[in-house]
Formats: C-alpha cells, structure tokens, sequence
C-alpha cells in the first residue's frame, strides 16, 4: 500500500498538509501509533506514524517529536486534530523543515479504522506475494525434477527479471552461464568481491553488479560458489529479489546434489591415483582404472599436486579448490594421495597449457587465502605408463612451489631441472627393472636379515658421502656405517666412490621413492 491510496481513499477525509507527489507514492510497511515525544527507538523505517500530539506542550516540541520521526525512516506522520481541532503551524512547519509528509486525520476518524485500514491491505498484499512466490518456487522446482539444467534455470530467471544472472565457482568457472561469456578482468573482480565482503550478498563498488552466496552462510567461501547478478540489489523491486533469491536456493539444491556424486567418484579416484603412486601395475591396469575413474587414458595426461604448506589437515580444501581450477580443462580426476591433492588430466593445448590454465584459474582464489599459503606442483606430458614418474615430477615441482614467498605458486615440470625431470619421463616398467636389476639384491637382503643397508645407502647419499654425518642421522657408530656401505657394495657390484657408480645407486634409490609415493 502506497500513502497515495491512504489519502485518496473516499469517505476517510484525510488532508495532505505536506508532501510532494513523488513522497505520495512511498510505499507504507506499517502503521505505528504513538503520543511520544522521541518514538525513535520504536521505528525502523517505512512506518505510517499515527499521532494524536498529546506529546506537544509549546510550539519548540514539534521540533523534536518531527526531526525524531523523519530521523528514522518513517513513511509520513498522521497528525489527529482532535486535541487542538486542527494541526498546529509550528507541526507543519516542522514536517516542511524535515521534508516528512504530514497528514491531517479529521476528528471524526479514529485513528482504530486507519490502523486496520493499513494493516488489512498490507496484510493482503503479503498473501498475494506469497502466493507468487509458492507459485513460482514450484514451477522452479519442477523444472529441475524434469531435468531442466542449471544454465537454462538462470535463462529463465534473467528473462523475468530483466536482469542477467549467472552462477560461478570461486576459480571462475560458469557454471550457469550467461548470453556472453564475461571478461576475464570482470570475473576477477566479482570473484575477489565475493572471497572479501565482509557480508553477502554484496553490491560491488559502482552498484553494477551483486553477488550472492550459494549453500549454507557457514560453509568456507574459498570453495563455494556464488550467484552474479547485474545491478544493485538494494534497487530491485520486491519480484526482482524474490526471483533472484529462488535462483540461488535452486542452485544451492543442484550444488548438493553435484556434491554427493562426487562423494561417489572420489574413492575411485583415491584408487586411480594410488595405483599411479605405487607405480606397480601394469600399463593395461592403469589404463581401466583410468577409464572407471572418467579419464581417457589413451592420450598423454597430466599431473597437478597442491596443499597448503604446514597444513596437511587442509587436504579435503586443496582437492576442492585443485578439482575445481582443473575442471576449466575437462572433467578432471583428483584424489588424496600421501596428503596431498593429485589430478589427472588431459594433455591439451601444448606442454605448458596445463600448468597456465591452473596458475590462472587458482591465481583468483589470492584474496581469500588469507596468509595460508598453497603450493602446486605440475608434471609435464607424460604416457600412462611414465604416470608414477610424472606424479614424483609434479611432487618435486610442488615442492620448490612450496619454498617460493607468497600464498601461491604454480610451478611447473618445466621448471625444475633435476634428475627428477629425467626419471619422471621414464616409463614405469623400465624404472622398475632398473632399480631391481641395480639394487635387487640389497632389498633381498634386508628382507631376509632386516639389516636396513637402504636406510644407510639413503642417509650416506644424503650425507653427499661423509661417514660421520650419516652416522650421527642414523645413531649409529660411524664404522657400523662402515661396514654396511661396504656391504651394499659387496652386493651391488657398485663402487660408491666412483661417480659412475654413485650415480647409478643414486638413480636407483629415487626410483624406488617413486614407487613409493
């Protein structure tokens, strides 16, 4: 109900003592009758205030009780005429001071009929809205039991509002799309308004565009997703925001039950990655379990790592936020593994276009990152049966990710030059025979007498060959160091003071933490 509707309203006999015709056509939230001299703290704007003005006792009062209700948002100001048989000057002049429309009520008029008046109309309208409301909400909501997909939800939500709607991740990908696709530097922007606001939904700087929260206020931001609408929330009429609002309620539905599929897909692919960590199966193998996982394992795939560093228990996070950046590419594979995050995915676009398209998808996700810093790592191309040295290559580059200064980094196999490069583009099988041909009768023999002449082989090799530092690493006296290098030459054939020979030993032992994971 409009304060026009009240005024012309026949047989009332109401007076418009003030008011533009703009200020006739504010909408009335309620009605609030008071004989206070200061009712502030009893409103909260959008008020009809019916007052009798027992309050006024000189002429300096009606200052105060008007700059007390204009102060609070109050819709107009009632005045009976019944105390004073009329509405005293210094009332108007007051209401003309504060631009707060005056109407005069006649003493014949209880102010009772007004009060029921204004309530019984709102009242009515509120049954009208919910009624629309419930009648849209079912006709949304059938919509998605008969299949319509989220795009074609946020179409129609656009066109009955006028206003275009989309809804995206937190590394910007569209998951309902909009006619055009939006710019990149625009998507930034809306992502890093959404990871900051200090409350949401939240008018970016401009009133251009409004960002809303989907699924519940308490869920972390960095791995949500949000509803982008064009326009200042706060100037939308009450159909407007109403829709809006049952948009994002549906996409909060559809992001549940996107969730428990995945709940479903993520122990498959915890096995497809830990049959590529352990590096023991066979290439037909690999490739099924690839296959069940979702991936074609008939072209080169990639491998990403990331984890937030020195926060291990922030694993289920870094397989969101890597799962997400990845999906930018194609359906990804991503699993836990040795608690880190690890996808698998296709090999497109050229050796690095992987490890850019990750660096810019998680590059968006800096502002909420809030000091915790997140480290990935990117293997090159790599054949399903080189996958177990990509993932030790992905590793390695997450790792030096890892010791860079800043809250991320995305560094790729490119990057690093190592030997973990060399093993990484070496088919499985072969570093396997290589590591049993080289180091088979070592293990056989800790095997059988738990000697542990590996663990002293790593820590001499660690140790760039010094006695006396891997002895104090593994507490042992330096000649039973000693003795157990002399051992493992014995065994191997191998002279560890040869470079050649180190080298081999050396080689083989990293193949072997590969296998391992």
């Amino acid at each position: 109900m409009h304060l026009r509707d009240l005024v012309t309203r026949p047989g009332l006999g109401l007076r418009l003592l003030h008011g533009s015709p703009a200020a006739l056509d504010r909408p009335l939230r309620w009605v609030y009758t008071t004989d206070l001299i200061d009712p502030a703290r009893y409103l909260s704007g959008g008020e009809l205030v019916l007052s009798g003005l027992v309050w006024r006792r000189e002429p300096g009062d009606s200052e105060r009780f008007v700059a007390a209700v204009a102060r609070s948002g109050a819709a107009a100001l009632a005045a009976g005429e019944a105390v004073f048989h009329g509405v005293p000057d210094d009332v108007v002049e007051a209401c003309r001071r504060h631009d707060l429309p005056l109407v005069a009520v006649p003493e014949e008029l209880s102010f009772a009929t007004v009060t029921e008046l204004v309530i019984t109309s709102l009242t009515a309208a509120r049954g009208d809205r919910l009624a629309v409301t419930v009648g849209r909400q079912r006709r949304l909501l059938s919509a998605v039991a008969a299949g319509l997909g989220l795009d074609q939800l946020a179409t129609q939500v656009s066109a009955a509002t006028g206003t275009t709607c989309r809804v995206l991740s937190t590394t910007g990908r569209e998951i309902a799309a909009g006619p055009q696709p939006l710019p990149d530097h625009v998507v930034d922007r809306v992502v890093a308004a959404f990871l900051t606001a200090d409350q949401l939904p939240a008018t970016l700087s401009g009133g251009d565009v409004t960002v809303f929260p989907v699924g519940p206020a308490s869920e972390q931001r960095l791995t949500s997703w949000f509803v982008v609408a064009e326009g200042d929330a706060a100037c939308w009429d009450t159909e407007t925001t109403d829709t809006v609002g049952e948009l994002v309620a549906v996409a909060s539905l559809d992001r549940a039950r996107r969730s428990e599929g995945l709940r479903v897909a993520r122990a498959i692919a915890d096995d497809a990655v830990a049959l590529v960590a352990g590096g023991t199966a066979t290439v037909a193998e690999t490739s099924v379990r690839l296959r069940h996982a979702g991936l074609d394992p008939a072209g080169p795939l990639v491998v990403a790592v990331a984890g937030f560093a020195g926060r291990p228990e922030r694993v289920e996070t870094a397989r969101a936020v890597l799962l997400d950046a990845a999906a930018h590419r194609g359906p990804p594979v991503v699993g836990v593994y040795d608690g880190l995050a690890v996808a698998l995915l296709p090999a497109t676009g050229g050796d690095d276009a992987a490890g850019s398209a990750l660096s810019r998808a998680l590059g968006r996700l800096v502002p909420g990152l809030a000091g915790e810093p997140l480290a990935v790592g990117v293997s090159r191309p790599a054949r399903p049966d080189a996958l177990s040295g990509a993932l030790q290559e992905a590793r390695h580059a997450r790792d030096v990710a890892a010791l860079r200064p800043g809250v991320l980094h995305v560094v790729t196999g490119e990057e690093t030059t190592s030997h973990v490069s060399l093993l990484a583009a070496v088919p499985d099988d072969v570093r396997r025979a290589f590591a049993a041909r080289v180091l088979g009768s070592v293990l056989d023999h800790d095997a059988r007498t738990g000697a542990g002449l590996q663990e002293t082989l790593q820590a001499f090799l660690d140790c760039s060959g010094s006695w006396t530092r891997a002895a104090d690493r593994l507490h042992l006296h330096v000649n039973t160091v000693r003795y157990r290098i002399r051992r493992v030459e014995e065994l191997t054939g191998r002279d560890l003071g040869k470079p050649s020979d180190r080298v081999d030993v050396f080689l083989a032992l990293q193949s072997l933490r590969g296998h391992a994971g």
